[in-house]
């Protein structure tokens, strides 16, 4: 199910046409993007990564894709990362998957470092930005094996709501990866779940609404994680800001109300270790300017 109208961004407000005096690349991600697309020109490289920009911002004029922030390497700066690797290097059968994958970026990471791409699942709003993927690394449905789910997650038919699985069914369900139409086949079974820059989308209750989602598709077995980071606040409330003419109005939890959240509300509490830092982190945009984020990890015990 592919998503045609235009996109309705209700945390942000402005949309500015592309600048590309914006990008900025750096060290280490123009190191990952000359890897994987072969470009080891900066000049080449930079135009190959306008031309996809521009197409894509036709298709979601997102704020991750107007200011390049979907050249950084975002997943692996998670201070619950390597717990994904493992699970992906040691777990039989393991399963990530990444909610709001865009061009599927953070998925290219975990793969590059050792989670099985025939294991890794991306899901969007937009196919056509998953089709961009592929002209953004070169890469093809063949020569990279990674699966996707299109549609709106908030559409029961792609991911209704379902309780967290009980040990009794962890590793006896094998979804088949190769024909997948919804996430709901995903029930209980995914090793690990990555979510950034996606909450902070969505109003308080359609966050609290997305992780009881989420929650049923994880795995019970120990270890298991959902991790991300997004917007985040000292104390919850709505986030007014102006970042290089875009305007975000968006709801954001504190460590306490996102804590509080997922263990006692979307799990039983006791059932999940939940691990959150609100940190200030520097805007991009020179000078002394911050952004108050939250980073944070899920963990079934």
């Amino acid at each position: 199910m592919i998503n045609r109208e235009p996109p309705k961004i209700e945390a942000q407000r402005t949309f500015p046409p592309l600048d590309e005096n914006l990008y900025n690349l750096r060290p280490q991600d123009a190191a990952f993007y000359k890897e994987l697309t072969g470009i080891k020109d900066d000049a080449a490289l930079k135009q190959h990564i306008l031309d996809v920009q521009e197409k894509a911002y036709k298709v979601a004029p997102y704020g991750c894709i107007y200011l390049f922030l979907f050249t950084r390497r975002k997943l692996s700066g998670l201070p619950a990362y390597q717990q994904v690797v493992r699970i992906g290097r040691e777990r039989k059968n393991p399963i990530f998957l990444d909610v709001g994958c865009c061009f599927g970026n953070d998925i290219r990471e975990v793969v590059l470092d050792g989670f099985p791409a025939a294991r890794t699942i991306g899901t969007d709003l937009h196919h056509e930005l998953w089709d961009l993927g592929h002209e953004l690394f070169k890469s093809t449905p063949e020569t990279f094996t990674a699966h996707f789910v299109g549609g709106d997650a908030f559409n029961p038919e792609i991911l209704a709501v379902a309780p967290p699985a009980s040990m009794q069914t962890a590793g006896i369900l094998t979804p088949d990866l190769n024909n997948l139409t919804s996430l709901n086949s995903l029930r209980g079974c995914v090793s690990a779940i990555h979510a950034t820059a996606f909450f902070h989308l969505f109003k308080e209750d359609k966050q609290l609404h997305m992780a009881r989602a989420l929650a049923g598709l994880l795995s019970a077995e120990p270890g298991s994680i959902i991790l991300g980071a997004h917007t985040g606040a000292q104390e919850k409330g709505v986030v007014n800001q102006l970042h290089r003419g875009i305007e975000i109005d968006m709801f954001a939890h504190s460590v306490e109300s996102w804590t509080a959240m997922w263990d006692g509300e979307v799990f039983e509490k006791g059932m999940v270790k939940v691990d959150a830092q609100f940190v200030e982190i520097p805007d991009g945009a020179g000078g002394d300017g911050r952004y108050p984020m939250l980073f944070w990890s899920v963990t079934r015990l």
